[in-house]
């Protein structure tokens, strides 16, 4: 299978469990809920999606193999590593299940890596992920139901926590949406999860800090 990846960089993982930690994020090219073209918007199943994934950019890349393609993302970790520091991989998108297969997730732990996937839940999982991170989007049908985090941008009417909470995952995240109601959404989430304390809230850290 051939792998076409929209951007690959390091920086440090900006929301979610593993907020602040080191990473090099593979953002695969695609989405199955948006073309991720703005003329489509209207039409789409996620419909507040701020995220690039369209073609290849300036890092990133077409792989005609797996091995190609954890080359690639070897060569944006940093040369030394220290002793007991894992390096991980975030392969995200647009949709990243819809490239990222058993040979991928393979080849990655064979470069060194600890691999984790954040989808839209929408596909299966393929077999080895050392983290899966689920972010449903309203409309959307999950089958992807148990992992690691399951991360819900709030509020989406169609999309209320109580619909995911009998899925079996070990983490609950409820994420502002962004946007020009991002403060009203801030105080809400903050209020959900101290009236409901299953749920953890997540602040995308990145944007604060300035980093991609």
């Amino acid at each position: 299978m051939a792998y076409t990846v929209k951007e690959c960089f390091y920086t440090l993982q900006g929301e979610g469990l593993n907020a602040g930690r080191a990473a090099v994020f593979c953002r695969f090219s695609g989405c199955n809920l948006w073309t991720g073209r703005e003329a489509d918007r209207e039409k789409a199943v996620c419909t507040f999606c701020d995220t690039d994934f369209v073609g290849v950019g300036p890092d990133g890349g077409k792989f005609a193999t797996a091995a190609d393609l954890a080359a690639f993302v070897k060569r944006r970790w940093p040369a030394e590593t220290p002793a007991g520091v894992r390096p991980l991989v975030v392969c995200t998108g647009g949709e990243p299940l819809l490239q990222l297969d058993e040979a991928a997730v393979a080849a990655l732990h064979a470069a060194g890596f600890e691999v984790a996937v954040e989808t839209n839940g929408t596909q299966p999982a393929v077999p080895g992920l050392d983290w899966i991170c689920v972010s449903p989007k309203a409309d959307a049908p999950v089958v992807l139901t148990r992992g690691d985090e399951l991360k819900l941008v709030y509020p989406q009417p169609l999309a209320m926590p109580e619909r995911f909470e009998g899925m079996a995952f070990r983490h609950f995240l409820l994420q502002p949406m962004d946007g020009p109601d991002v403060a009203a959404n801030t105080r809400a989430a903050l209020e959900y999860c101290l009236a409901n304390p299953r749920w953890r809230l997540s602040v995308q850290t990145h944007k604060v800090v300035g980093i991609r």
